[in-house]
């Protein structure tokens, strides 16, 4: 998963069963196509990010910065979001299958981008959203996630 860390916004997800530093490398180019890569590039020391997954981070021009070992509280927004996963998505289904949990986390990330609040963004989506008026009409509840969130909007009736 790859993080924009100014507006919390997910760029990049993609789900395997097997991961290995030859995948993650073959992620984080499919995470900024064209030329279009940040300029840092923050993780942890996981074995994952080995000599292919470098090779490919210094041929796109990024520089890397790792966490020092076991300090997770150094990147303390993609934490929080794998922990927001965790507690909000995951803790409520049975995961059978690569297809099915990429389908849901499509749905979560969706419903993360355009209605979850973050406190860090003064309680705001990272996709900024309008504000309805009350002369809009009644408020109606709308199923995330299959049910697992809902958001309220308001409708005419």
């Amino acid at each position: 998963m790859v993080l924009a860390h100014h507006r919390r916004r997910v760029i990049h997800f993609n789900v395997t069963a097997h991961p290995t530093s030859e995948w993650t490398a073959q992620q984080i180019a499919e995470a900024f196509p064209w030329d279009s890569a940040s300029r840092y590039l923050l993780h942890d020391r996981d074995s994952l990010y080995a000599d292919v997954f470098r090779q490919r981070v210094r041929g796109m021009a990024i520089r890397e910065v790792l966490t020092a070992p076991r300090s997770p509280w150094q990147n303390p927004f993609v934490e929080r979001l794998i922990g927001s996963i965790r507690r909000e998505c995951l803790d409520h289904l049975i995961v059978f299958n690569e297809s099915g949990l990429r389908r849901t986390f499509k749905s979560y990330f969706d419903y993360y981008h355009a209605v979850r609040t973050h406190l860090s963004l003064e309680k705001d989506a990272p996709e900024t959203r309008p504000v309805q008026p009350p002369e809009l009409g009644s408020v109606v509840e709308l199923p995330e996630v299959g049910g697992l969130h809902h958001r309220y909007e308001q409708r005419a009736a």
